[in-house]
């Protein structure tokens, strides 16, 4: 079962640590681009900072944004902001957040986000522990998927394994970080491609950070993942 609570420390601490990175950031580095095609490092914190109020939305039972639109047009208003504003933002929303995921509520409801996903409120501070982790990376700041700490890199990697499970254009594929196995994609009980590489290379190529050159493949070619 999701514990909200641990995975709500976690977001505490992960974020603290993007915090103390994005703090030596000046307006040219925030003004440089990330690792995020089309976005500097600004719309990175941006993003963070409204994700986490779109996050106490659904929490409130609220629309997780108002619109696509609404969503793009925020992030880039507030990508060109000085870094105090930034580090300002990104530190209140995610204090929002916390008091959000804090409060009493019923933990086993199903919520929705954006594009009609579903999920129970039980995961978000996880979905949010994603978003905090996975963008301190897009910053190119010298935080790596090597650095991220190994529970969320194996949870991260679960979780999107499950996302391509059942998935028609992913031929069958198991994967291995050489002590655990996932399998993913398409049923096909007669052959299955596998997937071999350290969890920072699994989780890297599942999330779209990497192109999986460092991998090993057995059984066919590296399957083509469907955007997140």
């Amino acid at each position: 079962m999701t514990d909200h609570a641990h995975d709500l420390a976690r977001v505490r601490e992960a974020t603290d640590r993007l915090l103390s990175a994005a703090a030596v950031l000046d307006n040219a580095a925030l003004a440089e681009p990330s690792r995020l095609p089309g976005w500097t490092r600004g719309h990175v914190l941006a993003h963070l900072a409204r994700n986490a109020d779109a996050l106490v939305n659904v929490l409130g039972g609220r629309p997780m944004y108002v619109s696509a639109e609404a969503r793009d047009g925020d992030i880039e208003r507030d990508a060109p902001r000085p870094p105090a504003t930034q580090l300002a933002d990104v530190r209140d929303s995610a204090a929002r957040f916390d008091a959000a995921g804090s409060a009493p509520g019923d933990w086993t409801r199903v919520v929705e986000l954006r594009n009609g996903v579903t999920d129970v409120a039980a995961r978000l501070p996880f979905r949010r522990w994603v978003e905090v982790e996975l963008h301190h990376v897009d910053l190119g700041t010298g935080y790596e998927l090597e650095d991220l700490p190994a529970e969320f890199t194996e949870r991260e990697t679960e979780f999107l394994a499950e996302r391509f499970q059942g998935r028609p254009e992913v031929p069958a594929t198991l994967l291995s970080d050489g002590t655990r196995t996932w399998s993913t994609g398409r049923e096909a009980p007669e052959s299955e491609v596998t997937v071999t590489g350290t969890p920072a290379d699994l989780l890297g190529w599942l999330a779209g950070r990497r192109a999986g050159t460092a991998l090993e493949v057995k059984g066919g070619e590296l399957p083509a993942l469907p955007p997140l």
